[in-house]
């Protein structure tokens, strides 16, 4: 019989025991700052490059250009949500996400920054997703566009089964066809081939004398940082505590 995993059981110690750790930590955090800040000149010192496709969007509002997300502010972010065109429902870890957009957007709004969602979905099938969700942040459909596939977060049946996928910056080996037959994943409605289609990713651009410039992408892990719930959670006693590929699921699905 396979023995049941010994429980660690957590250091404990004095309220000296405790400032003396702490101030050690503070040390790291601080310097862990530090490097963030760093990141972040070296973020914003990136090349600016020339948009020079010219994309449309479907919007609730009509057909956009990616001028237009800017809606008259000078800086756009876009966060790549993964919902494709045979998804039944989006991705709940880019809809875990997604939850923190509601309160944020309006002080990005005013900020002369614009946030929007891009998915490449059609618009009826956002649009009825969204209302589930309670979201009012602007959310446009890429469907007609090459938009998701040139900022490479989409891809074809054909560059997945022929390893040709390029993500987060790497070459991806060809696609290999699970034992699992779950056409079901993550309840999106479609099998894992499908759904690996699409990726996460945040894409941000700058608009200066009618001229869109693309500024920084980032993708994977890269996002983590947008994550609400991980920041939180990374501060919890436990930490993430994971138990499980998506043990969380979206806000209107849990008991």
């Amino acid at each position: 019989m396979k023995k049941s995993p010994k429980k660690e059981i957590h250091k404990v110690g004095t309220r000296e025991d405790w400032l003396k750790a702490r101030l050690k930590l503070l040390k790291a955090e601080k310097e862990h700052t530090r490097a963030g800040d760093k990141l972040v000149q070296m973020r914003q010192a990136l090349p600016w490059v020339p948009v020079d496709k010219d994309y449309k969007f479907n919007t609730d509002k009509g057909e956009a250009s990616l001028a237009d997300l800017f809606e008259g502010r000078s800086q756009l972010l876009i966060y790549h949500l993964m919902f494709g065109p045979e998804y039944s429902a989006a991705c709940p870890s880019c809809s875990a996400i997604a939850d923190g957009f509601n309160g944020i957007q309006v002080h990005l709004a005013n900020h002369d920054v614009m946030l929007c969602a891009v998915s490449r979905a059609p618009l009826k099938k956002l649009e009825a997703f969204k209302k589930r969700m309670g979201w009012t942040f602007p959310w446009v459909s890429s469907f007609e566009s090459d938009f998701n596939f040139d900022f490479s977060v989409g891809f074809t049946e054909e560059e997945q089964l022929k390893g040709k996928i390029e993500y987060n910056y790497h070459r991806e080996e060809p696609f290999k066809s699970p034992r699992s037959s779950d056409q079901n994943v993550y309840g999106t409605g479609v099998n894992l081939a499908t759904y690996l289609r699409e990726r996460p990713g945040v894409s941000t651009f700058i608009i200066e004398n009618g001229t869109v410039y693309h500024a920084y992408s980032s993708y994977a892990r890269g996002v983590d940082g947008l994550w609400g719930m991980w920041q939180w959670l990374d501060r919890a006693p436990k930490g993430r505590n994971e138990t499980g590929a998506a043990w969380w699921r979206r806000h209107d699905e849990y008991d």
